[in-house]
This record gives C-alpha cells, sequence and structure tokens, in this order.
C-alpha cells in the first residue's frame, strides 16, 4: 500500500489539534434572508448613492503565507435528502438570484456584511462539464483512468474559483445568511462524526443549494488504515448523508489531503466520481497557497473549515470577509463546483 508524503508540519500540527479537523447558490428560489431585507436595503442604498462597486480589479494580494509545495497524492497540502448534491446535475433554481438586482441593492447587501465591493458574478455554468483527470504527480501505484481523479483545479477558461468548506465543526447561523443574501456558491465536505449532532444546520444549508460531499465518518488518517477500515469509513459515510439528505455524493476529499490506492478503489465502489483536493487555502487573517507564484488561477479550488473563534479567532463571517476580497480583488468570481465536475 502506497503511503502519500507527510503534509507540512505547521498544517498537520494545525490540523490535528486536539481532535483531527483539518484545516452555492441558493435553493429553490426561497430567499428569505434576502427578501427581509431587500426593501429596507434599497432605500438606503438610494438615499445615499451606493456605488455598485461591481467591477473587480487585478490586485497583487497580502495574503501571502508560506509555499506548500506541490507533491504526490495528499503530500504538502495547505491545511490539513432532498435539493442537489455534488454531481447531481445543474444548481437550483434560485443560483445566481441576486444577480438580478441592481448595482445599488447588490453594493448594499455587500456593505450590510462588510464587503468592499459586491462579488463579482460567474458566468453561466457550462453546458458540458469539463473532463477532469488526475493532476500529475497526484497518481497512484497501480492506478489508471477508471479510479476517480484527484485534482486540485478544475479545467476552464472562466475566471472563477471553487471555495469549498471541510469538517462541519462550526454551525454558525450567520454563515447560513450571509452566504444566501450575498450568493456565494460553496461546497461542503462533511465527517459525520462533527455534524450528527446538527444534521439540521446541514439540511438548511442544502436546502439553500449547497453540496452536501463525503469527508469520511470520524476524519482519520486513511492510509494508515485497512481495507476494511477505509470502506467503513468512506462507504458507511455514504450511507450517512443518503439517510440524512436524500442523495448519495459523488465528490470525496480524503481528511488532509491523504489517500492511497485502496482509498480511491474504495471511493469508486460506494459511488464516488471525483477526488477535489485544492490549490489554495483560506483563513480569516491569510491565504496559504500550493503554487509557487503564491496566487489564485482560473478554476483554483479553495479549501477552508467550518471552523470559528476558538479555533482561528474569527468567525465564519470573517473568514468569508477576508477570502472574498481576495478573490473580488483578483478580477475572480466563485462558481459552484458541482456545476463544473
Amino acid at each position: 500500500m502506497q503511503l502519500v508524503r507527510q503534509k507540512e508540519k505547521l498544517t498537520m500540527k494545525r490540523s490535528r489539534s486536539g481532535t483531527p479537523r483539518p484545516g452555492g447558490g441558493r435553493g429553490s428560489g426561497r430567499h428569505r434572508p434576502v427578501c427581509a431585507v431587500l426593501a429596507a436595503l434599497l432605500v438606503a442604498a438610494v438615499c445615499s448613492g451606493c456605488a455598485s462597486g461591481a467591477g473587480g480589479q487585478s490586485g497583487d494580494g497580502d495574503e501571502h503565507g508560506a509555499r506548500p509545495a506541490a507533491g504526490p497524492p495528499g503530500g504538502p497540502g495547505l491545511g490539513a435528502g432532498p435539493g442537489q448534491l455534488a454531481g447531481q446535475g445543474g444548481a437550483p433554481a434560485g443560483l445566481r438570484e441576486n444577480a438580478r438586482f441592481g448595482p445599488a441593492v447588490r453594493a448594499a447587501l455587500a456593505k450590510k456584511w462588510g464587503l468592499d465591493r459586491p462579488p463579482l458574478i460567474a458566468p453561466p455554468s457550462p453546458a458540458v462539464k469539463p473532463h477532469i483527470t488526475t493532476r500529475e504527480g497526484f497518481e497512484v501505484d497501480g492506478g489508471d483512468d477508471s479510479l476517480p481523479p484527484v485534482f486540485t483545479t478544475v479545467p476552464t477558461k472562466d475566471r472563477v474559483v471553487f471555495l469549498t468548506m471541510d469538517d462541519g465543526d462550526e454551525k454558525d447561523p450567520e454563515l447560513l445568511q450571509m452566504m444566501d443574501e450575498l450568493d456565494i456558491p460553496y461546497s461542503a465536505f462533511l465527517s459525520d462524526y462533527l455534524v450528527r449532532d446538527s444534521y439540521g444546520y446541514f439540511l438548511e444549508m442544502q436546502r439553500l443549494g449547497v453540496g452536501l460531499n463525503n469527508h469520511t465518518l470520524n476524519h482519520p488518517y486513511l492510509p494508515g488504515l485497512s481495507y476494511k477500515e477505509q470502506k467503513s469509513e468512506i462507504c458507511d459515510q455514504q450511507a450517512v448523508i443518503a439517510e440524512q439528505y436524500g442523495q448519495r455524493p459523488t465528490l470525496f476529499r480524503p481528511p488532509y489531503g491523504n489517500y492511497n490506492a485502496d482509498t480511491l478503489r474504495i471511493a469508486k465502489s460506494c459511488g464516488i466520481k471525483a477526488v477535489p483536493l485544492w490549490n489554495a487555502e483560506a483563513f480569516p487573517d491569510h491565504m496559504e497557497w500550493r503554487e509557487a507564484d503564491q496566487d489564485l488561477h482560473p478554476g483554483d479550488i479553495i479549501l477552508t473549515h467550518f471552523r470559528g473563534r476558538k479555533d482561528w479567532g474569527g468567525s465564519m463571517a470573517d473568514l468569508v470577509r477576508a477570502v472574498m476580497k481576495t478573490i473580488t480583488d483578483k478580477g475572480y468570481a466563485v462558481a459552484r463546483l458541482e456545476d463544473y465536475v
């Protein structure tokens, strides 16, 4: 069994402290928070003469962490029911609902949530999803094209990136409202041991259009487990998500980004089609990068986590403000990962 290289010590330390924790569109037109505030925001925007701020300018970016080198599978990384789930087709009908609002309303919503400017609007999702292959250097011994591809960037010319959140420890209601009002898509990768006490929180997230994906039952280091143990972690989590949320995910992210050939074969056997890792990781006060240029690229997947002040000195809203500043300043929009994969 091929063991993948150990991740950076700093990253693993952060990921494994205490209980193991590493580092959207909206629902079918039911934007309760948005509908509740639109009238007031529009009045405020008109009265104050809010500018749209919709155009993003490419920026240099000052949130550079230590460079995590790109490497083989799980090697030096960057951090540790009903509705639409990963790979289950197009986005819910309400996706990009806020894109129909005028510049003044979008500017007022951004101001409400502490953003310098509104998030850029992603282009329509591709009619045909890109063909995705395993990133060079991330292959496994004995692997072939039949295994789910492991990748850090989606092949696209669209100036979009993808925001993903792991684990499920922090259940912040403000996050649901913020992402819904601002129409920022994101995808969740859930570990059941952190989610099972609050399935309803993620059911509401799913209703708002967020894909709920597999991150194992208990967040173990998979290459250290037997085949049977890995199968339980991956396939039993498939069953849990199907029971709680109505559909089995087709996207899987191994904890810490670590996996081997058994991991991919097992994942395939229980319905996984793709293994998205990440090319950058977001924190409330900085970004960490996989590539040497320490920058975003079209199709990059960004990792962050469901965490709060007890873990990193900031709320989920603080995290979103920070990562959206980086994304928007560099001229990117956030797209829905499930629309491309």
